[in-house]
């Protein structure tokens, strides 16, 4: 042992003189190494010593290394890994009396004080499904209400064939309320749930600061994801489908069922694919954002709707950067409502539908419109029920189009002639029939007289100038039909 350590301090002394060797040469001026060469010396005498060093202790002191292969808990205190609670990750045997059993002791354990009142914080409680396929027969359930700060993650959920048509693999809606939010700050994270046309995937009922992130929800029959009351649930980097298609399945038709069914405030709903439904997403709260939102989940031309904004006179959306794959925008009676900088292919287009007649505080500005030449206006009006007689603030313009035609509530115009009367129809233009609002116009000749000239009407989208003698001129108009002020 002695011999060994000698040696070990002499090398250890051999290699500290190399190295200040090295050094004194190349400070002195007389050394002959690039200063590249002289760093690869450098690195590769450090790596010698570092090696000696570690032979040198692993020979005086020999003690064996943990093994890769020991068991360590990762259930430290707050991760529940459900394969310890017995559920087969397979996905060959029923596992859900062991996801129940890891949900309780989770909901049950260690907690951080609360979070709102009310709401008990379990300290990022983790319910792990280990990357496993996990067959159920019932919805999973928080047991309590009042809870938060618990997280479930990483596996799949699959639906067994007697799964409750009405029920979701994930609900959370607790068996009774006793709080003025029953959850708080849940997150449901890198999942793939299979409905297997038994029902829908994820409900939040009356919770707040939910998260759903990284989600793969298919095969359902009602919602991918139902959210009901509460506020700010997110939801985003997600993929929802009835069927698990890429677009131009046979069955396109048949498809049914909502994906995203927002009965809600202040949610947003961001970075989303919806690849087969009949509905898209469905909104019918108020102050909700759509962003990056991709819809082809079922085609106009087959009864499909993108996006289907369902809150008649109180609608307050922001659609903003989405792109609708020959599927449209319905909104019925909108109001405070923004659709901007998005791309509609495939004759897609935006409607909105009277229930009460009423438009108010609409902008839709900065869309791309690709379509094919069938005639189809970008934006169109569903009267069925009534006409629109209460607008206002409605703008609808600089929107592009290629293949469709363009619609607006803004249009300029202008018109060259000799005589005492000038008419420029807009009604080809206009959105909304028979209104014009606001008319701007200039008279230019350039002849010797000044005439006297004057509005004189504004009925079926066209405009009539007038002057009292005949002269050869110009006029230049602008008209709107969304200023009422």
């Amino acid at each position: 042992m002695q011999r060994k350590a000698v040696v070990f301090f002499m090398l250890m002394g051999l290699s500290s003189l190399v190295l200040s060797t090295h050094v004194d040469v190349e400070s002195s001026g007389f050394g002959r190494y690039s200063s590249g060469n002289y760093h690869d010396q450098m690195t590769k005498m450090q790596a010698f010593r570092s090696s000696l060093t570690r032979r040198g202790l692993a020979s005086s002191t020999p003690s064996p290394s943990p093994s890769p292969t020991s068991e360590m808990p990762l259930s430290r205190g707050s991760v529940y890994n459900v394969t310890s609670y017995g559920a087969d990750p397979s996905g060959k045997l029923d596992s859900t009396e062991a996801l129940v059993k890891a949900i309780a002791d989770a909901v049950n354990g260690p907690n951080q004080g609360v979070l709102l009142q009310g709401i008990t914080n379990l300290g990022g409680a983790t319910i792990h499904l280990e990357g496993g396929n996990y067959l159920i027969t019932k919805p999973l359930r928080l047991p309590v209400a009042g809870v938060g700060n618990l997280k479930i993650i990483g596996g799949t959920l699959r639906a067994s064939d007697n799964f409750p048509s009405d029920g979701y693999l994930i609900d959370l809606s607790p068996p009774s309320t006793s709080t003025s939010y029953n959850y708080e700050y849940i997150t449901l994270k890198d999942l793939m749930l299979d409905c297997n046309y038994r029902g829908g995937g994820i409900s939040v009922v009356n919770s707040l600061r939910t998260s759903i992130d990284n989600c793969y929800i298919a095969h359902f029959n009602t919602d991918g994801i139902l959210v009901q009351r509460g506020h700010e649930t997110y939801i985003r980097n997600s993929f929802i489908g009835q069927h698990i298609t890429a677009g131009g399945d046979p069955d396109e038709r048949k498809f049914s069922g909502t994906g995203i069914n927002l009965i809600g405030n202040d949610n947003a709903v961001t970075d989303v694919v919806i690849f087969s439904a009949a509905v898209g997403i469905m909104v019918s709260g108020q102050a909700n954002t759509l962003s990056g939102v991709h819809c082809y989940n079922k085609a106009t031309g087959f009864g499909g709707t993108g996006i289907y904004l369902k809150l008649p006179s109180l609608t307050q959306t922001r659609i903003i950067n989405c792109y609708m794959d020959y599927t449209g925008i319905v909104a019925e009676d909108p109001v405070q409502l923004t659709i901007s900088n998005s791309f509609f292919l495939g004759d897609a287009y935006i409607l909105f539908k009277s229930i009460n007649g009423v438009a108010k505080g609409v902008i839709i500005v900065d869309n791309i419109f690709s379509g094919s030449n069938n005639g189809i206006d970008i934006v169109q009006l569903d009267q069925a029920n009534g006409p629109f007689n209460q607008i206002d603030q409605v703008t609808v313009d600089r929107n592009s189009a290629k293949g469709m035609n363009v619609r607006s509530t803004v249009a300029k115009g202008s018109l060259q002639g000799n005589g005492t009367s000038w008419k420029l129809d807009f009604s080809h233009v206009l959105l909304f029939p028979n209104l014009i609002n606001h008319v701007q116009y200039t008279l230019s000749t350039s002849g010797s007289s000044f005439p006297n000239h004057a509005l004189r009407n504004v009925s079926n989208n066209q405009v009539l100038i007038e002057s009292n003698v005949a002269v050869s001129a110009s006029v230049f108009v602008t008209v709107d039909q969304g200023i009422t002020g």
